[in-house]
């Protein structure tokens, strides 16, 4: 499954949501693909997503999450990438 919070996180004059898969890091680039974001915004464990691009993630099926579950969802699932780790691509 994949996972979006809302918009909320500011950076370059916009707002930013997170996108997470709980299953592999595979299915999260192939949605992030459909989503129209690009490999560059993929950041260890999550794609920063911009808010004009969240309603197409819902509507592909994202499910909408708080904030503070995109990290316990990626721990769940093994998936968390700390920072100090090196991100797999």
């Amino acid at each position: 499954m994949v996972y979006v919070d809302p918009p909320a996180w500011p950076a370059r004059g916009r707002l930013w949501s997170h996108l997470v898969s709980d299953v592999s890091y595979d299915e999260l680039h192939v949605f992030a693909e459909m989503v129209g974001a690009p490999r560059r915004a993929f950041d260890r464990d999550h794609y920063d997503l911009p808010d004009n691009r969240f309603a197409m993630a819902v509507w592909l099926g994202a499910r909408v999450v708080p904030g503070r579950e995109i990290a316990r969802l990626l721990r769940a699932a093994n998936l968390r990438r700390p920072k100090h780790l090196s991100t797999p691509r």
